[in-house]
């Protein structure tokens, strides 16, 4: 099994930026594919970006393209999540989750997940 442990949340001021981390468990995490997910209060969960199992590929929602990237490290298993030019409706909990198909991520599911993360964002 995968344990995933996210960090790098708080408060940013609108156009901000903040690089959220998410921590693996586990021998395999080089084979799986990434994904980061978001849920503000009273919404669905919500797709942001994917990654490759190898970082060759990634996937963005369209609220965040062109401002958020996703990135991975695999000799420090940890995938990142970096957050520019940040609007109110970034507030959210962020969640990284964990599946050996990067289309199954990209279709926004996931095999593990974190405990997730806060991001508030202010005016």
């Amino acid at each position: 099994q995968v344990q995933l442990v996210e960090s790098g949340g708080g408060l940013v001021q609108v156009g901000g930026s903040l690089r959220l981390s998410c921590a693996a468990s586990g021998r395999a995490f080089s084979s799986y594919a990434m994904g980061w997910f978001r849920q503000a209060p009273g919404k669905e969960r919500e797709f942001v970006a994917a990654i490759r199992s190898n970082g060759g590929s990634t996937y963005y929602g369209d609220s965040v393209k062109g401002r958020f990237t996703i990135s991975r490290d695999n000799a420090k298993n940890t995938v990142y999540l970096q957050m520019n030019s940040l609007k109110p409706e970034d507030t959210a909990v962020y969640y990284c989750a964990a599946h050996r198909d990067y289309l199954t991520v990209v279709g926004g599911r996931g095999s593990y997940w974190g405990q997730g993360t806060q991001v508030t964002v202010s005016s």
